[in-house]
């Protein structure tokens, strides 16, 4: 039964409908939400890298193999993508195309980096190395991005160690 209920959220279709939603919310966040709490808003942290990232890697390591790994992984950027810039478009909201092919770049990316964390799910030298890639990447685009990690990127950086290192798929 478990694994019925995964199969009905974590298929191409699902994360396609997911993301199409999610898209929709974060744009609303972003025009709606920007009012900072101890120095953080909602607005901030869906707008930073590092929230996809998490979702891109426990989409990829709870998928129930490498292909639907890389679909679900696609389909949810894409989903997202799409609804966020028409969101963005119908409310006349400010967005750049610098952005958007930034954006667009990463969900095409996506299929071989979440067929790469699949990987981790092995033992070896290179599923750890890769593990450590993943955390020594998501660092570096936070500071290259971002400028310095923020408290929220230390809640995901811990959700990144237990997905990686403690948690058996």
């Amino acid at each position: 039964m478990r694994n019925k209920k995964k199969h009905l959220i974590l298929n191409p279709i699902s994360m396609l409908v997911i993301g199409l939603l999610i898209g929709f919310v974060v744009k609303q966040i972003d025009i709606r939400l920007y009012v900072q709490h101890f120095g953080v808003s909602l607005s901030d942290i869906f707008s930073q890298a590092g929230i996809w990232v998490v979702l891109g890697v426990a989409i990829s390591l709870y998928s129930p193999s490498r292909k639907y790994a890389m679909l679900n992984v696609f389909t949810f950027c894409a989903g997202m993508l799409i609804t966020y810039y028409v969101t963005a478009e119908l409310t006349h909201s400010v967005y750049s195309w610098t952005y958007i092919r930034g954006w667009a770049i990463f969900a095409c990316c996506s299929p071989l980096l979440a067929f790469l964390v699949t990987l981790t799910k092995d033992k070896g030298f290179w599923p750890a190395i890769i593990k450590f890639g993943i955390l020594a990447g998501y660092l570096v685009m936070n500071m290259l991005l971002g400028g310095f990690l923020k408290i929220y990127d230390l809640a995901f950086l811990a959700i990144l160690v237990y997905l990686l290192f403690f948690k058996k798929f």
